[in-house]
């Protein structure tokens, strides 16, 4: 599957929905098609590394390759609908996703992946689609991770912080469900316990600049602005900083609307 769903990115997608109806963004500009392959179709497993080495072009060539020999491999199908998320083609994706589960119902990594693509527009639908995922394998740490954060973007907090400990209850070193935990915490008005979450984190060597980013908004969720905007600083211009900070105060004061 794709690298985990980042939620702090999520909740300003959310917050951003919710205060502005500005205009669509920009169609995206895809690099150029990869070169034709030899007539021998690479196994799919060649379709994993190039996944996991950010080539989803290639690994969507060898999944429709597979797929035009047997268009109901589901094996191939998943591939192909894992380089389309990659791609950010979401619609092309999530129907890929959804040929899957036609063929097997509960299959988990289809489920997770339709969840995925649902959480920002419809977060119900794809707590849903997770808690399909977990009935079939409950001690699957992507499933629970993920429903953690679509419970945060409906405003459930206390279940999200379950889904997160049970999380870490079976991968004590997933630091991506940390964080998340840390910023529920911050979200749901815990700032002591967050920071006391996030801090132990911040100081480890060697984080990437993303994981930087949201330990940055764990922070500044939880009051330390001063510490998040040092963090930040590592690797954003002064004017990004302030961007970013003016984001995340909204989100600070922003409640979920409602269910109907």
């Amino acid at each position: 599957m794709p690298s985990r769903v980042r939620f702090c990115a999520l909740f300003l997608v959310a917050l951003a929905g919710a205060c502005s109806s500005g205009p669509h963004p920009a169609p995206l500009n895809l690099p150029p098609p990869a070169p034709p392959l030899s007539n021998a179709t690479p196994s799919l497993r060649v379709a994993d590394t190039a996944l996991q080495n950010g080539a989803p072009l290639l690994a969507l060539q060898i999944a429709d390759q597979k797929l035009a020999a047997n268009a109901n491999d589901r094996e191939a199908l998943l591939r192909k609908a894992e380089a389309l998320y990659a791609l950010k083609r979401n619609e092309e994706a999530e129907a890929v996703f959804t040929q899957v589960l036609v063929l097997d119902p509960g299959n988990v990594a289809a489920l997770i992946g339709v969840g995925r693509i649902r959480l920002a527009r419809d977060p119900g639908s794809a707590a849903d689609a997770f808690m399909k995922a977990l009935a079939r394998d409950p001690r699957n740490t992507a499933a629970l991770n993920d429903l953690g954060i679509a419970r945060d973007l409906l405003g459930e907090h206390g279940e999200a912080q379950e889904a997160y400990r049970k999380v870490l209850a079976l991968a004590p070193g997933d630091l991506g469900a940390r964080v998340n935990l840390g910023l529920s915490l911050a979200l749901s008005g815990h700032a002591r316990e967050a920071i006391d979450t996030l801090r132990p984190i911040a100081s480890l060597p060697d984080l990437t600049p993303r994981m930087r980013e949201d330990l940055a908004a764990g922070l500044a969720l939880a009051g330390e602005d001063e510490a998040a905007r040092s963090m930040m600083a590592q690797d954003l211009d002064p004017e990004r900083v302030a961007e970013a900070m003016s984001g995340l105060m909204q989100l600070r004061s922003y409640t979920p609307p409602a269910a109907p």
